[in-house]
Parts: structure tokens; sequence; C-alpha cells
């Protein structure tokens, strides 16, 4: 599977440099979402209606926290960058109801409302969680756009593929599957406003470290989450 995007045509060579080593993180991450078990088992064929529960009910804790990560980082980002602050903010204000989805997906496998919202986050959904919220706290917390690279790329290239297998492995209707599907389709203009964030950064070799870093460390953390899914 190619990374989320990919550095042609874009004519800013810091921008390009960030791309090439981004797609490299996007490898490592996706190696290891396969190495889980409930991503094997999807892949296998093998999927069972409390795995993909049990995905619902975790995932929902880590989305609750999703537009207020990014808020909280709009909040620490100065004047001097006012754009970036007013998408980051707008990008937050269309994903803060997703848990909804989520929520709607499990009553509709047979779960009750209840038990999805009062589940605790697991210990990869915590560590993210603080690391998220750890990052969006500093000022000008830049290297936050390397954390959306994962999440959002993670949206664009493997959601719709997801929600289809699930789907047809289990019998399902779309509507128990209408949050992959719907990322699958959506993150696609959230990946090419990644692109256009990117450009807003004032980038030099120093920030476009702490985008890889804040990437790696983003993607090896939600893979510690699907890992503790099962």
């Amino acid at each position: 599977m190619n990374a989320p995007v990919a550095a042609k045509d874009v004519e800013d060579t810091a921008v390009q440099s960030v791309l090439r080593k981004l797609a490299i993180v996007w490898t490592e991450f996706e190696g290891a979402l396969e190495s889980t078990e409930l991503i094997r088992r999807l892949n296998r064929g093998q999927l069972r209606l409390e795995d993909y529960q049990a995905f619902l009910i975790n995932l929902r804790q880590q989305v609750v926290d999703g537009a207020c990560w990014i808020s909280r980082a709009a909040s620490n980002i100065s004047e001097d960058h006012f754009d970036l602050r007013s998408t980051l903010i707008s990008h937050a204000a269309t994903e803060h109801r997703d848990y909804r989805m989520l929520e709607e997906n499990f009553v509709v496998t047979g779960g009750s409302r209840d038990v999805i919202r009062s589940a605790p986050k697991n210990p990869g959904s915590e560590a993210l969680s603080a690391w998220m919220f750890h990052t969006a706290s500093k000022p000008d917390p830049f290297e936050m756009i390397g954390a959306m690279f994962i999440i959002e790329g993670l949206g664009s290239t493997k959601a719709a593929g997801w929600g289809r297998a699930v789907a047809d492995q289990l019998g399902l209707e779309t509507g128990a599957v209408s949050f992959l599907l719907y990322h699958g389709e959506n993150d696609a203009d959230h990946m090419q406003e990644f692109e256009a964030m990117l450009r807003m950064l004032p980038l030099d070799a120093e920030l476009e470290e702490r985008i890889v870093t804040c990437a790696r460390v983003t993607g090896r953390l939600y893979a510690m989450q699907i890992g503790d899914m099962l």
C-alpha cells in the first residue's frame, strides 16, 4: 500500500523532504498494524462479531479525544500562524461528532450504548491519548501535523477496505460499518488539507525532524492501541 500522500507535483523542496520521510514512517506503521491480531484476523477472513465490537468500543474512546487534542493544538498556535490555527479549528469541528457513528455501529451489531459509552480506554489508547495531549499543549505544536498524517492517512487508505471486509465477513449491512466507510470516503480530502497545512509551516531541518518523530511515535502508539483491542 502506498503512503497516503506522495511528493510528486510538490515544488517546495522542504515539503518534498518531509513527505519522503513520512512515507518511510508510514511503511513502518503499516507493518506494525498488519502484525496485530485484530488486523491479521480481518486479513485472513477470520473476523468474529465480538472482534468487531471490541474494535468499535476501543476506537470510540480515541475518537472522542481526537477533536479535543486538535482543538488544544489550535489554541496553542500563535497569532503569526493564524491560518493554520483556523484550519485546525475547522478540522476539529468537522470531526467532533464522529464518535457517535461508532456508537450507532455498535448498537446496530447488537451492542448496548451504555457499554460502549462506559468502557475504559485500553493501555494503548491511554498512551496514545497522553502523547497527543502532551504534544498539543506545547507552544506552536507544529509537529502535530505528523500525528494527523498517521491518523488521517489511516482513514484515507485503510478504512473503506476494512469496512467492506467487515461487512462481507460478518454479513452486516452498511449501517453497521458506516464509520469506516465514511472515513474512507472523506479522509482523502483531509489528506489534501494536510498537504496545505504542511505548506503553512515554517519548515526547517529541526521542525522537519519534529514532524517525522511525532508521526513515528503516533504510529507506534496507534498500533499498540489496535494490538490491545483483543
